[in-house]
């Protein structure tokens, strides 16, 4: 995750700990919302993935959850509106390059209305 990580802070203007901690909250949103058929193979393309998914498991987070909670995780660790987009964008761009569109399209479409975001 740390080629990710670094793209974060160099694209988004973010800092490394709120990169990580952003891409935490997209891995557990992905892991608690898609089948654990679909998302695993993704997660286990993604060097590191499962190790930040445990880190914000044990963080605890806001108790709303789907897509809006994730939404207000990560405006919560202090991204805005714009950022939390092109940091979607990046992940997804980074999944797809790690995991292949048909993961990544999998997951997608697995997570009702995720793909109007995507």
């Amino acid at each position: 995750m740390d080629e990710l990580i670094g793209r974060l802070v160099d694209s988004a203007g973010i800092d490394k700990a709120t990169a990580e901690k952003t891409v935490a909250i997209i891995l557990d949103f992905l892991n608690k919302e898609a089948p654990a058929e679909t998302v695993r193979p993704l997660i286990d393309a993604l060097p590191g993935a499962a190790a930040l998914i445990e880190t914000e498991q044990a963080d605890g987070g806001f108790a709303m959850g789907g897509l809006m909670g994730a939404g207000s995780r990560m405006m919560a660790a202090g991204l805005g509106m714009g950022q939390i987009e092109g940091v979607t964008r990046a992940f997804i761009a980074y999944a797809r390059e790690k995991a292949g569109d048909e993961a990544v399209g999998a997951v997608v479409g697995a997570i009702p209305g995720l793909g109007q975001y995507i």
